[in-house]
């Protein structure tokens, strides 16, 4: 008999309350919940990695409101002008936290680019070892802790982790040191200063979806009037002319709060859209390397690598698979296979230009030098990598005799590739080079040759503290012999021979001038400059191997 209510309806039965749709597709659904619970019983504490392969190339973070501005943010014809204006009390609160233990937080300014209003950008300090001087006596502890901790042992790599800043391996890489003509400077920075500070500006960081100028950071980079790294201006301009992928610049003159303006150069900032403008279909993901991580292998879980590259777009359409099996091969790959299959998985020619273009530039910090300053493109058609470099001020640092067979890195800066001694400055590195290591930076297993004590590069001098198996091995290779050579030869031609470096290394100083840098300062430093720029054309013209 059926039931009914005290009014004489009939009362629903459980299944009669369910949605139609669940009721006519039950069984799926309990197989689904049947199966779920089994997973949840048997593996319930094992570890499952997603891999995400799909080739979308929608990025989430879109620009809303792109303002247009008067004047190309990057045009080097004209001098540019930024006003940054923030609250003292945010300043303080950000300069006292960074003092005691390194982290680099956001504050809110008002921004005036080329006479265009930005309310509430973010700003926050960039860099690392040149934000030393700002740390004090507790930032020395924690330099000479690091410094310590290989000798030490464990207790004194502890030790000089306690001492490690915050976001480091995001600038770690940035400036190190720095430079402004042929080798590097220390800056004296202060915040009582604060418009000589290495700022990164980003222009969405309160307001979502904008940026100006389709950009959406700005990097003003460490060094100010005479001390404004006009080698990084040049090594970016010339690297353009070559046809290779490099950040934009201009100089600006920079005032914070109305302090006395300064003439600083803005870069470009590597980010999103930066990655997503490194080709033409924008189907390609862009990995920048850490300057704390190494190039090994992991294992064969993404998410692993991630403490050794920062994937800057296609985040959740892509991940860092494509990374982990390059290394995965490089290691593993015997001498016949590393020479047979490298472009399978590299653009070989964009390889050598970029190993080329680094020696040519004597960049002391390329991707085998402490703060690994290098990209990782992977075109997603093509299912290879492209190396592209960024970070150029400690380039024309070292000997300007350098031939395409000789390091240019820290063992080219160590004569006989030896060490300085307790991570010391060594004997013949560029002048002004900081003591120690930059933070960040490691020696590698085995002393200055690396693992095995090899670390020779095409048989240059000496063995080398200064690594990175793809470079290193794709050198090593008598397969890219020619390859190299060719690429070598033909960026001789583009940067030296045809006077190119002088011209652009003449209009770059008038460009720094014509933004306000104009000094007996800035005049060393145009003159050292030129005198390198001068001495490597001249060396490498009578190197029969570039020439002949």
């Amino acid at each position: 008999m059926t039931a009914t209510t005290p009014t004489g309806t009939r009362k629903r039965r459980l299944r009669d309350r369910l949605p139609v749709r669940l009721r006519q597709h039950w069984k799926p659904v309990g197989a689904l919940a049947v199966g779920l619970a089994v997973m949840v019983a048997f593996l319930g504490d094992v570890r499952i990695s997603p891999y995400v392969t799909s080739a979308s190339r929608v990025e989430a973070d879109t620009i809303t409101d792109d303002i247009p501005g008067t004047i190309d943010l990057y045009d080097t014809s004209t001098a540019h002008s930024i006003q940054l204006t923030y609250q003292q009390t945010d300043f303080d609160k950000m300069m006292k936290e960074f003092k005691e233990d390194g982290t680099k937080d956001w504050i809110k300014a008002d921004l005036v680019v080329d006479g265009v209003y930005l309310n509430d950008v973010g700003i926050r300090l960039k860099g690392n070892s040149t934000l030393m001087s700002l740390r004090g006596d507790q930032a020395k502890q924690g330099k000479q802790a690091r410094q310590g901790g290989a000798e030490a042992g464990p207790q004194g790599q502890a030790a000089g982790q306690q001492g490690q800043e915050g976001q480091a391996d995001e600038d770690a890489q940035d400036e190190q040191g720095g430079g402004r003509g042929g080798g590097m400077v220390q800056y004296d920075l202060s915040a009582e200063k604060p418009e000589e500070l290495p700022w990164l500006v980003k222009i969405d960081e309160y307001v979502e979806g904008r940026a100006y100028q389709g950009e959406r950071e700005i990097s003003l980079r460490p060094g100010a009037n005479g001390q404004v790294p006009l080698n990084e201006a040049l090594s970016l301009s010339l690297t353009d002319t070559s046809g290779q992928k490099a950040e934009r610049y201009a100089f600006t003159s920079v005032e914070v709060n109305d302090r006395p303006a300064v003439t600083r150069l803005m870069v470009e900032n590597p980010d999103t859209d930066y990655a997503d403008g490194t080709d033409g279909d924008g189907n390609a993901v862009l990995y920048k390397a850490r300057a704390g991580g190494d190039f090994s292998y992991q294992g064969d879980d993404p998410s692993e690598y991630e403490s050794a590259f920062k994937q800057l777009n296609k985040k959740g359409s892509q991940d860092l698979e494509p990374v982990m099996k390059l290394i995965k091969w490089v290691e593993n790959a015997s001498d016949e296979e590393f020479a047979r299959d490298l472009d399978q998985y590299v653009d070989v020619e964009s390889l050598a230009a970029y190993v080329a273009t680094q020696n040519l530039l004597l960049n002391f910090d390329d991707m085998a030098g402490p703060g690994k300053n290098y990209l990782l493109r992977y075109d997603l058609d093509t299912k290879k990598f492209t190396v592209l470099g960024w970070d150029y001020n400690l380039t024309f640092s070292g000997d300007a005799t350098a031939g395409p067979d000789d390091s240019t890195g820290m063992s080219g800066a160590m004569p006989g590739g030896g060490e300085g001694g307790d991570g010391q400055q060594p004997s013949g590195a560029p002048e002004g080079m900081p003591e120690g290591l930059p933070e960040g930076a490691e020696m590698p297993q085995g002393g200055p040759g690396g693992a095995g004590g090899e670390g020779q590069e095409r048989g240059g001098p000496g063995g080398g503290a200064a690594e990175h198996p793809l470079k290193t091995r794709f050198l090593e290779s008598d397969a890219f012999d020619e390859v190299y050579l060719a690429e070598y030869k033909k960026l001789y031609q583009q940067f030296y021979a045809s006077g190119t470096a002088a011209k652009e290394a003449k209009a770059i100083a008038g460009q720094a001038r014509a933004a306000g840098a104009g000094s007996e300062e800035l005049d060393t430093a145009v003159t050292q400059l030129t005198g390198t720029v001068t001495d490597r054309a001249a060396a490498l013209a009578k190197d029969e191997q570039v020439t002949g």
